[in-house]
């Protein structure tokens, strides 16, 4: 069994760091040490692979080059950037951010850990992130790759998910912080990769690949498959919608979502609770003020939260009537340049594909 109290770790720094300039992977915000850049990188892994924030992050960077242009970014064209990624208050907080940075510090990234800590959206993890790669400061980070390798190397069966777990970690990585400022640019960035690649979270780790197996104690005791250890979520609720794909006269109906809550302040197509059938949809469609003319087809859709998940009808059809107030009736290039969520992509395609005359896709 995983043993019960984290103890001093193993000398891992020098194997670590020959490991790492080795065999890391080349990725864009590796190659810098301007705060700016590290710092949006950081925001944007924030549950998200690596693999996906590439593009994503060199669209970002050619479109706002610095914390000046962020912090001056209409809203909608920065959320329309961040479509795709998910958790879009991350976008929020990257420009109340920036903001600060420019009011407070005159568009300077503080050199301190602690003014870091203060910025909008900037947690322990990140301020620590931030503060090593950027100005080689010796505070290390704990993500869940990093947690994952430390709780394997001690073979400590503490829970992840406890804040107390991830500050415990980090006092026990203090020592291994290297001295010198190179070094301690990449440390974290070190640790993370291997947890990444090698000690990776699906699967068993892969411990004929890993520079610290010979010290690490849950390989020795044959426990690595059992850690790290965290505590059961709790079950996604799921909630069925309708959403209502209105077409009329080369233009779809769009509005916004609240400014609080899920998914704030993102365009969306009308939608209602629950799974309406076509009679309810009818209904529905009159009370904003819709008269159908045709009903193109219907179809379904599912997209998972972390805490929700959504099942949702469909219904694509021709209308007449000008909606509500709060209805905005978008033609092709608006559609393409107001921020839809990934959540109703299904749909978009289809308005796309409605708007351009192409026909509707397949079910």
């Amino acid at each position: 069994m995983p043993q019960a109290s984290l103890t001093t770790l193993p000398p891992i720094t020098a194997p670590l760091l020959a490991w790492y300039r080795a065999n890391a992977r080349p990725l864009p915000w590796r190659e810098t040490q301007d705060p700016y850049r590290i710092w949006v990188s950081e925001i944007m892994l924030q549950q998200t692979r690596a693999a996906a924030v590439i593009g994503y992050y060199r669209r970002f960077l050619e479109t706002f080059p610095s914390v000046e242009a962020l912090a001056d970014a209409p809203e909608e064209r920065l959320m329309k950037l961040w479509e795709g990624l998910g958790y879009y208050s991350r976008a929020r907080n990257l420009q109340k951010a920036a903001r600060t940075v420019v009011r407070q510090f005159g568009g300077r990234f503080p050199a301190e850990y602690g003014a870091l800590l203060s910025l909008p959206g900037v947690g322990e993890y990140t301020a620590a992130a931030v503060a090593s790669a950027a100005f080689a400061l010796p505070e290390p980070a704990v993500d869940g790759n990093v947690l994952r390798v430390v709780t394997r190397l001690a073979d400590w069966g503490a829970d992840i998910a406890d804040v107390k777990t991830k500050r415990a970690v980090r006092e026990a990585l203090r020592p291994a912080v290297p001295d010198r400022a190179e070094d301690i640019r990449v440390f974290n960035q070190a640790l993370m990769e291997l947890g990444a690649v090698v000690c990776g979270p699906n699967g068993p780790p892969k411990c004929p690949l890993c520079p610290l197996a010979d010290m690490c104690l849950a390989r020795r005791a044959g426990t690595a498959e059992l850690l790290p250890v965290k505590s059961a979520k709790k079950p996604r609720r799921t909630e069925e919608r309708t959403v209502f794909l209105f077409l009329q006269n080369g233009k779809t109906a769009l509005r916004r979502r609240p400014d609080s809550g899920l998914l704030a302040g993102l365009w969306e197509f009308p939608s209602a609770d629950g799974a309406l059938s076509a009679a309810e949809a009818a209904a529905q469609a009159a009370r904003w003020g819709l008269t159908p003319a045709e009903w193109r087809r219907s179809l379904t859709a599912k997209h998972i939260f972390t805490h929700v998940e959504w099942h949702m009808t469909g219904y694509v059809l021709e209308v007449s009537g000008t909606g509500p107030e709060d209805f905005f009736w978008a033609d092709g290039p608006a559609l393409d340049t107001l921020a839809v969520p990934s959540a109703f992509s299904r749909f978009v395609r289809e308005a796309r594909a409605a708007l351009s005359g192409q026909g509707l896709s397949d079910p």
